[in-house]
C-alpha cells in the first residue's frame, strides 16, 4: 500500500511538472523578438534626421491581436519588424499607439494571421507583493534564442518615469540586459509587469512596469488617441517637524501634507499655501506623505491622483484655518511648459533667410547639455530664457520660446552681424512672437521693404538687431536650399500657414516652396 502511495505521488509530480512545462512553453510562443531602425530627428538641425541605428527589444502578445513592447523600442523607428520565437521570419509591424512618458507601445501587424492559435498572455489581477517570483522572458544580448530569467520581486514604489510623469515602478532581482525591454515578467502564468529599464553597473537590479499602468495606457488609447494619466503638480511638504505643526495648527492625530507652493495662484485654484491635504479620495494621507494601499504597501500620496480623479478633478479633504472642507482639485495629465518635451513629435522649424527658428523644446536643451559639462555654458549665457524659464509654465495661451537653432547658414547678407545662435527672437518689426505659428504668419504677411529681428537679452550682453531687406532673405532662402540639399524650408505643420495666403502675399513669397523633387 505504501509503495502504491510513493508511485501515485511521483506520477503526480510528473503530471504537474509537465503541465508547468507546457504552460512555459505557451508563454515562450507569445514572447517576440523586435527588430526597429531608429531614424530620431536632429534637434540641432531640425529639417534632418539623425543617422539610422538599429534597435532590437522585445514584446508579448496580449488580446485583440496586438504585441505590447516599449515605447522606447519603437519610437522614431522608420521600421519595425517582429520576430516569432523559434522562427526565421521578420514580420512588419506598425505603432497603434505609443506614451513615451510611460514607456508604453502596441504594435500592429500588417499579416495578422502570426495570431492565430496562439493565444494571448493573461494579465495578473494585482500588483505582486515582495518576495514573489518571477519569471522575466526576452531576447538580451549575447546571444540570439529567447532567454529566461527567474527572481523575486524586491521593491514597489510610486515614482518618476520620463518627461515629468510618474507612475508605479517595480524592482526585481531578475538578470536583465539590453534586448529585454519590452519583455514580459510572469508569475503563475500571468503577465504582472514589463520589463522597461535596469541600472548599469548593479547587480540583478530590473523595473517593471506593473499591469496596472499598462491597463491604465491600454484603457486611456481606446479612442485612438494617448491623453495622459491625470497627475497633481502642487509641491508639497511633510509636517512631521513639531513647530510646523503648531504653526498650522494641526489637532493631535491629524495628519496629512502641506501644501508649500500650489501649482496656480490664482484665485479660483482651489489649494492655497499652508493648507494641508488630510485625505485624497477619501484615503487618508500620513504625515510622511505616503498611504495604505494594501496591508503591505505604503505609496506616495501622489498615487491616489490616478486612482480617484475623474473627469478633470480629485477630491480632497483638506485642513485650513481650524475647519476641515472640501474641495474638488482640477488635474491636468501634463505640467504645462513653456519649453515642452517633444515626446513623439518631430521638431518645427522654418528656414528663412539665413535664420533657422525653430520652438525651443527640452529634448535640444538636453542635446546641449550632453555636449557640454556646464549647464550655462551650453546655452551661451547664464541668463539666457534657455536657462531662466527652462521649467516655466506659459506666461498665456499657446506661449512658445522660438530660437535660433542653429548657426546661420554662411550668406553675404550676414556681413558684419554677430551669430545669433541658440538666442531667443522676441520682436519682427516691434511685433512681439508668441510663437513659431505667429513669426510665419508675421513673415508671411509682412509688406515691409526691411524686417527686422530682435532678440531676448542674456546677461550684460544684449543681441544686436539684425535688420534685412525682405528681398534678400526671400531670394538667399532659395539659395540655401538648394545649396544645402534642403527639400523643405518649414516642417509639415507650418507649410498651410506659410502657403495660406499665397495670393494676397508678394510675388516673391512663392520663391522658395521647396527645392525639386
Amino acid at each position: 500500500m505504501g509503495r502504491l502511495v510513493i508511485v501515485l505521488l511521483m506520477l503526480l509530480l510528473v503530471n504537474l511538472g509537465a503541465s508547468d512545462l507546457r504552460a512555459q512553453d505557451q508563454i515562450r510562443d507569445l514572447v517576440v523578438k523586435i527588430h526597429a531602425v531608429h531614424h530620431t530627428p536632429d534637434v540641432l538641425r531640425p529639417w534632418s534626421r539623425n543617422t539610422p541605428q538599429q534597435i532590437k527589444g522585445s514584446g508579448v502578445v496580449i488580446d485583440d491581436n496586438r504585441i505590447l513592447t516599449n515605447a522606447h523600442v519603437v519610437r522614431y523607428a522608420s521600421q519595425i519588424y517582429v520576430q516569432p520565437n523559434q522562427s526565421s521570419q521578420h514580420l512588419p509591424a506598425r505603432v497603434d499607439a505609443i506614451t513615451p512618458s510611460m514607456d508604453l507601445a502596441i504594435l500592429k501587424l500588417d499579416d495578422e494571421a502570426f495570431f492565430e492559435k496562439r493565444g494571448s498572455l493573461p494579465f495578473a489581477k494585482e500588483l505582486p507583493r515582495v518576495k514573489d517570483n518571477i519569471n522575466v522572458y526576452g531576447y538580451p544580448t549575447g546571444g540570439t534564442e529567447l532567454s529566461v530569467t527567474q527572481g523575486i520581486v524586491s521593491r514597489i514604489e510610486y515614482t518618476d518615469y520620463y518627461y515629468q510623469a510618474a507612475g508605479l515602478r517595480i524592482q526585481v532581482d531578475a538578470a536583465l540586459n539590453f534586448g529585454n525591454s519590452g519583455g514580459p515578467a510572469v508569475s503563475d502564468g500571468k503577465l504582472v509587469g514589463l520589463v522597461f529599464s535596469l541600472i548599469q553597473n548593479a547587480q540583478n537590479i530590473g523595473y517593471l512596469i506593473p499591469v496596472e499602468e499598462i491597463q491604465l495606457f491600454l484603457d486611456d488609447v481606446k479612442d485612438g488617441v494617448y491623453d495622459g494619466k491625470p497627475q497633481t503638480h502642487d509641491l508639497i511638504q511633510t509636517v512631521e517637524n513639531a513647530a510646523l505643526r503648531q504653526r498650522l495648527g494641526l489637532p493631535k492625530g491629524l495628519s496629512g501634507v502641506m501644501v508649500a507652493q500650489p501649482y496656480r495662484d490664482d484665485d479660483a485654484y482651489p489649494l492655497k499655501e499652508w493648507d494641508v491635504i488630510t485625505h485624497i479620495g477619501g484615503t487618508p494621507v500620513d504625515s510622511d506623505g505616503k498611504v495604505a494601499v494594501r496591508y503591505d504597501l505604503r505609496l506616495s500620496a501622489s498615487y491616489l491622483a490616478q486612482k480617484f480623479a475623474k473627469n478633470g478633478v480629485l477630491p480632497l479633504t483638506i485642513y485650513r484655518d481650524g475647519k476641515l472642507a472640501q474641495i474638488e482639485l482640477p488635474v491636468k495629465t501634463r505640467r504645462e511648459l513653456v519649453i515642452p518635451y517633444l515626446l513623439n513629435s518631430n521638431p518645427r522649424y522654418f528656414i528663412f533667410g539665413p535664420f533657422v527658428f525653430s520652438q525651443t523644446t527640452q529634448d535640444y536643451l538636453e542635446r546641449l547639455g550632453n555636449q557640454r559639462s556646464s549647464s550655462a555654458g551650453s546655452f551661451g549665457r547664464a541668463a539666457s530664457p534657455l536657462v531662466t524659464r527652462r521649467y516655466d509654465r506659459p506666461a498665456f495661451d499657446d506661449e512658445e520660446l522660438v530660437m535660433v537653432a542653429s548657426p546661420l547658414f554662411p550668406h553675404r547678407i550676414t556681413q558684419g552681424y554677430d551669430d545669433p545662435n541658440r538666442g531667443v527672437l522676441t520682436e519682427v518689426n516691434n511685433i512681439r512672437v508668441k510663437n513659431m505659428r505667429h513669426l510665419v504668419e508675421i513673415l508671411r504677411d509682412s509688406r515691409d521693404q526691411q524686417i527686422s529681428f530682435k532678440f531676448a537679452s542674456a546677461g550684460v550682453l544684449t543681441h544686436e538687431t539684425m535688420v534685412f531687406n525682405r528681398s534678400d532673405l526671400i531670394e538667399a532662402t532659395g539659395k540655401i536650399l538648394e545649396e544645402n540639399g534642403i527639400r523643405y524650408p518649414y516642417s509639415a505643420d507650418l507649410r498651410a500657414i506659410w502657403e495660406a495666403t499665397e495670393m494676397q502675399a508678394p510675388k516673391s513669397a512663392k520663391a522658395f516652396c521647396c527645392s525639386p523633387g
